[in-house]
């Protein structure tokens, strides 16, 4: 039996991984089961957040110009927009006993920005104890897949920004920082969405379920 109280998902993944999809798809199933419920993401989630969102993910730079976000400018929007939205929405829904799904949160900073970019740690660490007001995810679900059917997703967007057109050196290596830092973590799940099938949806919604009726 469900006891209404303050509960924070996270999924994480490289591009294409489908975890855009499955947070939706939980998101339903909980609606369903009249589990108060909200669905978000990052960077967005709120106004002014996805204001910033826009700007990060829209390349304004023409290819052939030489100038580029820097990479700890690029890594204080992220920031930025995530302050905006624990502020505005997470924590606000979370003192309302909400359950709050989130399509990406700090393990993707620290995949992209640390380990792809090599943004100093420490950096990130130091504005996420000002930010984050001591949140961190009850449950956390990495999705893995595989560079054919990340690569097969990604194409069927019609709709694409800046992070979906890199190389696929980069989408690997991100996904093993994704793997390296989901070692150190509890109560995170990862699971294989290669094939992205109702099974997944199940075990998802199971391991969910468990987390939710637990004391």
């Amino acid at each position: 039996m469900f006891k209404r109280k303050p509960f924070f998902i996270v999924f994480e993944g490289v591009e294409g991984c489908g975890k855009s999809y499955q947070s939706k798809i939980l998101y339903k199933k909980l609606i369903k089961k009249k589990i108060p419920t909200i669905l978000t993401r990052e960077p967005g989630g709120t106004k002014s957040a996805e204001l910033i969102r826009s700007l990060i993910l829209k390349d304004y730079f023409n290819k052939s110009q030489k100038e580029k976000f820097d990479k700890y400018t690029d890594t204080l929007l992220y920031l930025a927009a995530r302050n905006e939205h624990v502020k505005n929405k997470i924590l606000p829904e979370l003192k309302r006993n909400k359950v709050v799904i989130c399509d990406r949160f700090t393990d993707s900073t620290f995949a992209y920005q640390v380990y792809g970019k090599k943004v100093k740690i420490n950096f990130i660490k130091n504005i996420h104890k000002e930010i984050l007001k001591g949140i961190k995810p009850n449950l956390t679900f990495l999705l893995k897949a595989s560079s054919k059917s990340t690569k097969q997703r990604l194409k069927k967007r019609k709709v694409k920004n800046r992070y979906d057109n890199f190389s696929r050196s980069f989408y690997e290596n991100a996904q093993k920082a994704f793997l390296k830092i989901a070692k150190n973590k509890k109560n995170c799940f990862v699971l294989n969405s290669s094939k992205n099938d109702k099974s997944l949806e199940s075990e998802i919604f199971r391991i969910t379920q468990r987390y939710l009726t637990q004391k």
